[in-house]
């Protein structure tokens, strides 16, 4: 009965939210139609006939030569005098935009699951209900569903893709993370403090036990190695997923890096760009962890924090980085759009003609595929947030710094909590007896009080930790390969 309370208010008011007022006020159609971005509008047959010089010629019903019609493409010089017009984007011109209802759902729904967690956290911190399910849980899972969902059907049209080395370098790119997933997972806490050994050792405990009191004969739910080897393959795809969009961040950071004169934006892009590597170093122990909490002053050291201090900072720090990425990124996707002039710049360097259909394809391409771009940019950085939300909530941390006296209770379960309940598992018989009805609500909160136990805040503390810090990784590592492609092998 404690679901049925402010969370689900707040979770119908949002659902009317969705549904009612977001087709009219959107924030993925402000993101791009607030007329900040400028997309470059194809030349028409006219504008090019003018600059070519050439007369307007017949219809092609009459380019008949024999009772054959004439159906020899148009061309014009490929150094023509051309420069493209611009336009601010529009509603209208989304129409267009492949995969913009894709990117238009995820970014709403994103923002919609966002204000439910934030009141969820206010209500959590006012009242302090205890035994009521968070729901904001359930509304960060399903964010995190749908992004998974929008970056396989993006990787899988790469996939698809027979030219251009697209399928190679996923295959490649696959094996890649999976050798990197598994180095990773042998390193010990003391250089990657996750807490997935402390976490999968709770776990086990606990589902032993769990098993036990249950009467069932088993040795465990899942050996260490077959673990490990589920969370290299969960790594490998997630890396898959992440390939293209890093590669495509690159580009759009030099493009914008061209595009800027002001050194704090370019400031901001280089922390940008640099914002993963950050995230990463927060959870390498002898580079961050020891220098924050226990800096050298001399011969001593003095401690500046606690662990849940560290926690909380390490926590904002990646939220501040995840709004930084959002602040720079109509820079980055008007850099994107400058590609059509920049084409048609190229173009005119080389000898030749080109067909007036092809020229008009080459410009109008860049803009029909921004949404796909706006996705690549937009579906990490929301997995990031949301994996990140999941790792306060589930984990058990706090965005507040409390002193060491005045922490709020918390409801860790611990694994020696289901040999405390066992007396109250031996005479619920007798109550179960005498009410009747409430006998399998009484069974259904011992199983999930149970399931409680064995599922503990220190597991989800370093599932969620080893996968922040994966994602950022994963970002990191293709971006990088990307400048790298684009700066030295593009330019070779």
């Amino acid at each position: 009965m404690g679901v049925i309370g402010v969370q689900l208010v707040v979770t119908m008011v949002m659902a009317s939210v969705i549904q009612k007022i977001l087709p009219h006020y959107s924030f993925s159609r402000w993101l791009l139609c607030s007329g900040s971005l400028r997309w470059y509008q194809p030349p028409t047959e006219d504008e090019l006939r003018n600059l070519a010089g050439k007369q307007k010629g017949p219809k092609r019903k009459d380019r008949k030569y024999n009772g054959h019609t004439d159906n020899k493409p148009l061309t014009v010089p490929k150094d023509i005098d051309l420069q493209l017009e611009t336009k601010c984007i529009t509603e209208v011109d989304t129409l267009a935009l492949y995969y913009f209802p894709e990117f238009q759902w995820l970014v709403d729904f994103t923002v919609a699951a966002s204000a439910v967690y934030v009141i969820t956290e206010l209500y959590y911190s006012v009242a302090q209900p205890s035994g009521e399910m968070n729901i904001s849980v359930v509304w960060c899972l399903l964010v995190l569903a749908f992004v998974i969902k929008t970056l396989y059907s993006l990787t899988a049209y790469y996939f698809r893709l027979e030219e251009g080395g697209a399928r190679s370098l996923c295959i490649t790119f696959a094996f890649f993370f999976f050798v990197k997933a598994m180095a990773i997972l042998i390193v010990t806490e003391n250089y990657l403090e996750f807490g997935l050994e402390t976490g999968f050792a709770n776990f086990s405990d606990s589902a032993q036990q769990f098993l036990d009191y249950q009467g069932l004969e088993s040795q465990g739910p899942i050996s260490k190695l077959t673990f490990k080897l589920i969370l290299a393959l969960l790594c490998s795809l997630i890396g898959t997923f992440l390939t293209f969009p890093g590669l495509r961040l690159a580009q759009m950071h030099l493009d914008a890096l061209n595009l800027t004169t002001s050194k704090f934006t370019q400031t901001l892009l280089h922390i940008n760009f640099l914002s993963p590597l950050i995230i990463l170093l927060l959870w390498v122990t002898p580079i961050t962890k020891d220098y924050i909490m226990n800096p050298s002053l001399g011969k001593d050291s003095v401690p500046l924090m606690t662990e849940q201090t560290y926690d909380t900072l390490r926590l904002w720090v990646i939220i501040l980085m995840c709004m930084l990425r959002l602040a720079m990124m109509r820079h980055q996707l008007q850099a994107y759009l400058n590609l059509a002039q920049k084409s048609v710049d190229q173009m005119k360097k080389e000898a030749g003609r080109i067909s007036i259909v092809d020229l008009q394809k080459m410009v109008a391409h860049v803009f029909y595929y921004s949404c796909v771009v706006a996705l690549q940019y937009v579906a990490p950085l929301v997995m990031l947030l949301h994996t990140t939300l999941l790792l306060k909530t589930l984990g058990g941390h706090f965005w507040l710094v409390y002193p060491q006296e005045d922490l709020p209770c918390t409801h860790d379960m611990k694994s020696d909590s289901l040999m405390e309940a066992e007396p109250l598992g031996l005479t619920s018989p007798a109550s179960v007896v005498e009410t009747g009805a409430r006998a399998p609500v009484a069974q259904i909160s011992m199983a999930l009080g149970g399931l409680r136990t064995v599922f503990s805040p220190l597991l989800f503390r370093g599932l969620f930790s080893f996968f922040t810090w994966w994602i950022a990784g994963c970002l990191f590592s293709t971006s990088l390969f990307g400048l790298f492609y684009h700066q030295y092998l593009m330019a070779a």
